[in-house]
């Protein structure tokens, strides 16, 4: 990816500039960049800023939300520019009352009516899941094990949850813990060495390395069953001889095969591979 990619991205066949965060791993989109391509403003900032004023005064949380980057200017110099991230900056359109927003606050209403309906019958997600994969490219065999995946990572979040482990920071001390053992490397050099930023993991996966790491996961979750360990401490003893399966599992594979098992291949690679058979 060129800096320019990193840096600009096209909305409606004109630039947003953009920054990655490395740290969130969250890309941040000039607002008022936005806000000119959304209302056809000739002056954005003054419209950025009366918007800015309404949304403090009625107490709006994603006023709060906003953040600075200093990003490259139309003089080529760099200032500090009003960020949101891509949720927050869904919200901010939603209160632009231009024609330009409408396409986004009707996908929004679909999404929100599909996620409620999702709840009552979980079948309508699995199913839009499948569909979601099979646009992109993936094989259905893929698929079957993606899916098998996040069902085994549920029983394993489900279980840390009965544990007392928190969601977020804990859930991911210990996934990098899982992760590091049987791969070698943690979640973050992982993601790097398959050359990804905001993209989920496991969707880079090949369908080797998925095995693995639900062998890892399963293992953990079986494992914590039966031990029923308490606190964050306990619980790292459980995932790490949860991983040691997945690590044997993987070193006699690779004796077997001569190569190794996590690659840099991500989801295009895998995409590629499947249209190329089809032909």
């Amino acid at each position: 990816m060129t800096k320019r990619d990193n840096s600009i991205v096209l909305f409606h066949e004109k630039q947003v500039r953009r920054y990655w965060d490395e740290g969130n791993e969250l890309w941040y989109f000039s607002v008022v960049d936005v806000i000119e391509i959304l209302t056809d403003s000739s002056i954005p900032r003054r419209y950025w800023s009366d918007l800015k004023g309404k949304l403090k005064k009625e107490g709006s949380e994603v006023y709060e939300k906003i953040v600075h980057f200093k990003l490259t200017a139309p003089d080529g110099k760099k200032r500090d520019t009003d960020c949101f991230s891509s949720e927050d900056l869904l919200r901010v359109i939603q209160s632009i009352p231009s024609p330009k927003a409408e396409p986004f606050k009707l996908w929004l209403a679909k999404v929100g009516y599909e996620r409620i309906e999702e709840t009552e019958d979980p079948e309508l997600a699995m199913e839009r899941v499948m569909q979601t994969y099979l646009k992109k490219g993936y094989s259905k065999n893929w698929i079957n094990q993606r899916l098998k995946s996040i069902e085994i990572r549920k029983e394993l979040t489900d279980e840390w949850k009965e544990r007392g482990m928190k969601e977020g920071l804990e859930y991911a001390i210990l996934t990098d813990e899982i992760t590091k053992a049987w791969a070698g490397k943690s979640v973050k050099q992982y993601k790097h060495f398959k050359g990804l930023k905001k993209q989920n993991l496991r969707d880079n996966m090949s369908n080797l390395e998925l095995v693995l790491n639900m062998l890892a996961e399963a293992s953990t979750t079986e494992i914590s069953k039966k031990q029923k360990p308490k606190g964050m401490q306990q619980n790292k003893v459980v995932a790490q001889k949860g991983w040691r399966v997945a690590k044997q599992a993987r070193k006699e594979l690779e004796e077997q095969t001569g190569e190794s098992i996590v690659s840099s291949q991500n989801a295009k690679h895998l995409q590629n591979k499947e249209k190329k058979e089809l032909k």
